[in-house]
């Protein structure tokens, strides 16, 4: 039997033409390794990125197929390196993307149609492309994770870094607050029994739209008769999620608990994991006795600290109910990087309108607020630090220098990479997409 160099039986799949689902003729228009990247890949791909809202302002074809044929270098040392992703891996990021076109999109039936495919089939088309880049990135991961960086060399790279490319940082704020919050027995009796005489009425016939707009205090959605929209139920707290998928279309739950308050839901139609529901939220409100009284134990921590009984870390420690911050002395930490410094923007409305008068080392007035969820709280703040805006520096902004500097450590180390790769692997690209402006050098040879 006559053997077939590898060359010949690449070139002989790079010539291979074949007939596309939507009756176009298909080519292959790329080859890495024993990888084929086809024209229909590439339009699938264009497909995705219109619907995700991506516009580039150069050949959006050739910047795809170039990811493309980094994907493929990738996943060829991948191979090698025998990497796997397993079948929950799988399922589970192909359950993402399809949830997130069927939402964009406005509904499975919209995805079939922009797509001209049931979903069953782009599921089936999709699953291996989504184990393909599940390895890429894993395989990527693997190149760039072990390339340390000591913080001699983070400041070696801050002072190659031009100065007026640096970030700029905006101003911050470091703030402690103590936290009193309301009785809730009495206020959560009274919101159920508000709830309870509403789906009465509900029930004799009065329209749930009409009373959303007239009782829900979920201002997102009130004025459309508090209807949510097709979601997939993993974007919903888990306790409305599951009330809702329990019911019938136009069923009216018990009340549901959340952390958001308590809720009414009926539900208007499923699809699949989705579903589209009314519903109506209320909060437990709180008297102006709760408030004074709150207000009077805030002043009275206030005057404890202005008297130097305790300082205002110490007082949060001991008086805050607020057991998060209280453990910090009331230092309230950013969630967002996990830090002390907060940008304005990170802070919440109410914190903010406040601190903005006030100079370190001052204590506010007490105020009522909410927390994330919209439950009442009422607090004293006392800021520590503000910090002015300026570019990052090495000393006072270490943390965004040192990623700053990492990932470009990572990058160079990772191009060295592919331009050794693309040395000692066979890569063959079609006429077509030869003269793209690429990135990287090396994919036409």
């Amino acid at each position: 039997m006559r053997k077939i160099s590898y060359t010949g039986v690449v070139l002989l799949l790079a010539l291979c033409y074949t007939m596309a689902q939507n009756g176009h003729i298909d080519k292959v228009v790329a080859v890495v390794g024993n990888e084929m990247i086809l024209y229909s890949d590439i339009e699938s791909e264009v497909n995705l990125m219109r619907v995700q809202g991506v516009i580039s302002d150069k050949n959006i074809r050739c910047e795809v197929l170039e990811n493309m044929l980094l994907q493929k270098l990738l996943l060829v040392q991948a191979r090698i390196d025998s990497l796997k992703a397993t079948d929950d891996e799988v399922d589970m990021q192909l359950d993402q993307r399809l949830r997130m076109m069927i939402a964009q999109l406005g509904g499975e039936k919209a995805a079939e149609d922009y797509f001209h495919k049931p979903l069953f089939q782009l599921k089936r088309e999709w699953r291996e492309t989504i184990r393909e880049q599940i390895l890429t990135q894993r395989m990527q991961s693997m190149l760039t994770k072990d390339i340390p960086i000591t913080p001699d060399e983070v400041k070696k790279a801050y002072k190659k870094m031009a100065k007026d490319s640096l970030p700029i940082i905006p101003i911050q704020y470091v703030l402690r607050q103590i936290v009193v919050f309301p009785p809730a027995a009495d206020a959560k009796f009274d919101v159920r029994e508000r709830l309870l005489e509403l789906r009465e009425r509900i029930v004799k016939g009065e329209k749930f739209s009409t009373l959303a707009i007239l009782y829900s205090e979920d201002p997102g959605n009130r004025m459309r008769g508090g209807e949510l929209g097709l979601r997939p139920r993993q974007e919903l707290a888990a306790a409305f999620a599951d009330a809702a998928m329990a019911l019938k279309p136009g069923q009216v739950s018990p009340i549901v608990e959340t952390e958001f308050g308590f809720h009414l839901i009926q539900l208007i139609e499923k699809e699949g994991d989705m579903f589209n529901a009314r519903h109506i939220l209320m909060r437990p409100q709180y008297t102006s006795e709760n408030r004074t009284t709150a207000f009077r134990i805030l002043d009275s921590i206030t005057s404890i600290v202005n008297a130097g009984d305790l300082t205002f870390e110490q007082a949060a420690l001991r008086l805050s109910q607020d057991p998060k911050t209280a453990a910090n002395g009331g230092l309230i930490v950013n969630e967002y990087n996990l830090s002390s410094r907060f940008e304005k923007d990170q802070l919440h409305p109410a914190d903010y309108g406040v601190l903005r008068d006030m100079q370190p080392g001052d204590i506010s007035a007490p105020f009522e607020t909410t927390d994330k969820m919209g439950n009442t709280q009422y607090k004293i703040l006392q800021l520590v630090e503000l910090i002015p805006s300026h570019p990052a520096t090495v000393d006072d902004d270490y943390a965004v220098i040192h990623q700053l500097a990492q990932r470009q450590q990572q990058q160079r180390a990772f191009n060295a990479w592919i331009t050794r790769k693309q040395a000692s692997t066979y890569i063959r690209l079609d006429d077509d997409f030869k003269q793209c402006s690429f990135q990287h050098a090396g994919w036409v040879k």
